[in-house]
């Protein structure tokens, strides 16, 4: 209890013990903390009310209520708040951290590059758990790729030469081991190459962590603190690993990514077909189509494997393969690597067949296919073709004067049976006429312009053909290729492939005018 005049009146044990120095008749400017005795000062003021005041006394905090007496003396209730608040701040702290982690989830997830995803990563680590961050991924030999980041400045990215081993607990972290103690970790020993540049002044705490990874590491965080603030705490140290972990799964996921779509990408370069031209006198013509518009590649494929010279035969090869996307792509590359290898028996059919159907049958893949070879050379003004199917649709015939035949080849799908059985047809075209190759997924597209989802089937094919009587190759192909796409409208189909074979008008080309060996995609 204290007086108007500010003196201490009375106290009891405990205030006794809490200020040491007071005595009644003491004054509480002199005895007490400067809040308390303020607090007191203005306590008789006009309009003062009997709010609580909050100070430290020592390490402790406290709340202090005033009770005012008829005689104009206050008696002060302090009350220790000190575990009340550390408490509060904790809690605030904590849902600070959790906002601070989903928001972390959010930003890293929203990107599958991994350029942003590394930038996202060190930006936000600067930002939130330190004064600077750097990012350290494994490298070769001593080439460090490093990311660079400062509170409130942008990200720079770099390759340092540089050993691990300078940075306490750096070599281990890119192994995977469990971080070392901030504590531990004496600033001084940093090298200059593992602080930002523009990094002001001194370090002050370092804490560095690993980015794992489904066991794998892909990098570590070195967090920066300037020198005069607080070191890292437990909890701030819990909250870098938390961290850590979510930047080191979304880093492995971003890399997955762009390794999965690299590979994809040296697929498609691979299976895509080549695109054609003129050959040996001979002009070929061909168009492919996906059945998922997303995907570039699918089951349906063709080749043209030109001759060795213009008395010898080109061979075109046209196929399908059961099912569609990348699966099925793939067991294309098998068919088309194979019948590659097989070339030197171009000149038998039914051998290379038997040959692919035997490498089929031995692979693990339940997959089949159906096949069509074509052997073509220029013969004067004309083309002589040998035609055999393998359970593919024969190939059609564009005469000069519109007429539309049919092959008379047929035989058995390749992957399935033992056995199989095929025959050979031998065709001639004349100049201006042309051989046409093609797969199911034509003709067996649903659809039409009422939207009764027909088949836009075989004889709507070869009357768009009779339509193209003495049109060149490349738009016979590109007819047939918009009148599907139009009847299928939105609708799914299958992959689709067309090849066309055509005797040119007039003499031979000039030899500066065929197409390379080499494929073009």
């Amino acid at each position: 209890m204290a007086d108007a005049n500010g003196r201490v009146v009375e106290l009891n044990e405990a205030a006794a013990r809490l200020f040491p120095r007071a005595r009644p008749g003491t004054s509480l400017a002199a005895t007490m903390p400067d809040w308390l005795a303020e607090a007191h000062r203005v306590a008789d003021r006009p309009g003062t009310g009997a709010e609580p005041v909050r100070g430290q006394v020592g390490e402790r905090s406290f709340e202090a209520y005033p009770t005012r007496a008829p005689d104009r003396n206050v008696m002060w209730w302090l009350v220790d708040d000190t575990d009340r608040r550390r408490a509060e701040t904790e809690l605030v702290a904590e849902r600070q951290r959790a906002t601070f982690l989903a928001e972390t989830s959010t930003a890293l997830l929203s990107t599958l590059n991994i350029d942003r995803c590394t930038d996202v990563t060190v930006r936000l680590a600067a930002e939130h758990l330190a004064d600077a961050a750097v990012l350290v991924m494994p490298g070769v030999g001593d080439r460090l790729p490093t990311a660079f980041a400062i509170r409130g400045a942008g990200v720079s990215r770099r390759t340092v030469q540089a050993d691990a081993k300078e940075v306490p607990g750096l070599s281990e972290a890119l192994q995977g081991l469990p971080p070392v103690p901030s504590h531990r970790i004496d600033p001084g020993e940093l090298p200059s190459w593992a602080v930002p540049e523009a990094f002001s002044g001194p370090v002050g705490a370092v804490v560095v962590t690993p980015l794992p990874a489904h066991g794998i590491p892909v990098g570590a965080l070195i967090l920066l603190r300037r020198s005069g603030l607080p070191v890292f705490s437990e909890n701030e140290e819990i909250s870098a690993r938390i961290f850590a972990a979510r930047a080191g799964a979304a880093l492995s996921t971003a890399r997955m990514y762009a390794e999965q779509a690299g590979i994809t990408a040296i697929l498609k370069r691979e299976l895509l077909p080549p695109r054609l031209r003129h050959v040996h006198g001979v002009d070929f013509a061909g168009a492919y189509r996906a059945s998922v518009r997303s995907d570039l590649i699918g089951g349906d494929f063709y080749d043209v494997h030109p001759g060795a010279d213009e008395a010898a035969e080109s061979l075109v090869v046209l196929g399908d393969v059961c099912g569609k996307g990348l699966e099925a792509a793939v067991t294309t590359g098998k068919i088309r690597t194979t019948l590659h290898a097989l070339l030197p028996m171009a000149g038998d059919h039914m051998r290379m067949l038997s040959l692919l159907n035997e490498a089929l049958l031995n692979t693990e893949s339940s997959r089949f296919a159906t096949l069509v070879l074509a052997s073509a050379v220029r013969t004067g003004d004309r083309v002589r073709l040998r035609l055999t199917s393998a359970g593919h649709p024969p190939p059609l015939i564009v005469r000069s004067d519109g007429g539309v035949e049919k092959a008379a080849t047929q035989g058995d799908l390749i992957g399935t049976f033992a056995d199989i059985e095929a025959t050979t047809v031998r065709v001639e075209l004349a100049p201006g006429e042309t051989c046409v190759l093609y797969t199911d997924g034509i003709t067996e597209v649903r659809g039409g312009p009422l939207g009764e989802a027909a088949l836009f089937g075989e004889q709507r094919l070869m009357d768009a053909l009779s339509e193209c009587a003495g049109m060149p190759g490349e738009a016979i192909v590109e007819r047939v290729q918009m009148l599907a796409a139009q009847w299928a409208g939105n609708r799914e189909h299958d992959d689709m492939a067309i090849v066309a074979i055509t005797a040119p008008h007039g003499g031979r080309r000039k030899a500066a005018e065929r197409h390379p060996r080499g494929r073009e995609t």
